[in-house]
């Protein structure tokens, strides 16, 4: 009996101590311990096949409809773009943009290529050398153990990495249309940091550092976690998804062209400016919706929604658009267009119109029987003879 008691114990408790794990694990969240930082210290390093995941697909050549390549300006002091200044120091682990992209950098993990103000590319002739890139910006570093001169790695303290003078970034965005899929597809080619000082001369320069591919960043990205909104502060989206949702807000400074201008040099006004760089916006968003003829349902709901916009009040406008077909009763006669309060469009020369053919159908004709009968009676007559 005492030994039924104790294996009926024991089966109770490996039964609960089950229960309690199934506990744990179904929520999904649950403290970390030592072992887990530990592993998660370990699997933070970034492999071939980890690399290889996060490189996009080219699109081929004979499916593209349409290809542009945008230059943007990223302003970090906008509100939508925080997430990539802030924290400003190491808070817990968390590292902001310009923090990963320069470690990575200086330890030889990512390559970064000159900045050629609107001529990149990206080949081992344009690797610029780490060293003599802190040095031209005059940033103070020291070489880190188990650097060589074909593998050089640097060491920078916390207080000489100037994270709190880069206020913009460059970023080269390509819009392609893919006819196989029938949809517009962009991604972000590049980034670079772009260091804010004062000039000798006063005034705040801009100063491009380097550039960096996208696809070699986006592994160490999407291991850091960002809260985009104050409301909620918790972090559900990497730096990776950040801009491959295109949550960031950046305007257009450039296109590529022939003569490789920017749209300041093309468009001196500021007025012209911002009106082209709306209208390659625009166009690039609505590319893919131009290309379709919307069925009836869709063309009324868009007619409608204009409709709505336009209503100041008990005043309804109506467009050309909606115009009915119109008749005009008489030279220079006058078309009014009137709404009445049911929404109803009611034209004047139409209405006059319809009040006519009313009267005239209640008329009945009036035959003149004598001529009826005169030219009978001589068709007899003809047919007498």
């Amino acid at each position: 009996m005492k030994i039924y008691k104790a294996l009926l114990s024991s089966a109770l408790l490996i039964v609960s101590l089950s229960v309690s794990a199934q506990v744990d694990n179904a929520g999904g969240v649950r403290k970390r311990n030592e072992k887990d930082k530990k592993e998660s210290k370990t699997n933070g390093q970034v492999t071939d096949r980890m690399s290889s995941f996060f490189e996009s697909n080219q699109t081929h050549e004979a499916d593209l409809e349409y290809s542009k390549q945008v230059y943007r300006r990223i302003d970090l002091e906008n509100g939508a773009n925080a997430a990539l200044y802030y924290p400003e120091d190491i808070i817990d682990g968390q590292l902001n943009l310009f923090r990963i992209i320069l470690g990575n950098v200086i330890d030889g993990k990512i390559p970064a290529y000159e900045y050629l103000d609107g001529r990149e590319i990206f080949t081992d002739q344009y690797k610029i050398k780490v060293g003599e890139m802190l040095d031209r910006f005059g940033i103070y570093a020291r070489q880190a153990k188990g650097s060589t001169e074909k593998n050089p790695k640097y060491e920078i303290d916390e207080a000489d990495v100037p994270s709190n003078q880069v206020l913009n970034y460059y970023i080269i965005e390509k819009w392609e249309f893919d006819r196989r899929t029938n949809s517009m597809k962009t991604k972000v080619e590049a980034i670079c940091p772009v260091l804010n000082r004062y000039g000798d001369y006063g005034g705040e320069a801009r100063y491009p550092m380097f550039w960096v591919k996208f696809d070699a960043l986006r592994p160490y990205l999407a291991q850091q976690y960002v809260f985009i909104s104050d409301d909620n502060n918790l972090p559900q989206y990497s730096l990776d998804d950040y801009f491959n949702l295109g949550l960031y807000d950046g305007e257009i400074y450039k296109t590529r062209n022939m003569r490789n201008l920017s749209l300041a040099q093309m468009f001196p006004d500021e007025d012209d400016l911002k009106h082209a760089q709306d209208s390659i916006d625009n166009r690039l968003r609505n590319y893919a919706k131009d290309l379709w003829v919307p069925t009836r349902e869709e063309y009324l709901a868009m007619k409608a929604a204009e409709e709505k916009k336009k209503k100041d009040g008990d005043l309804t406008v109506v467009s050309v658009d909606e115009l009915p077909e119109r008749t005009i009763d008489g030279i220079g006669d006058e078309t009014v267009v009137t709404v009445t309060e049911d929404n109803v469009i009611q034209d004047s020369s139409s209405a006059r119109a319809k009040k006519k053919t009313k009267k005239q159908s209640s008329k009945k004709p009036k035959i003149n029987n004598s001529v009826t009968n005169s030219s009978a009676e001589k068709s007899v007559r003809r047919r007498k003879k």
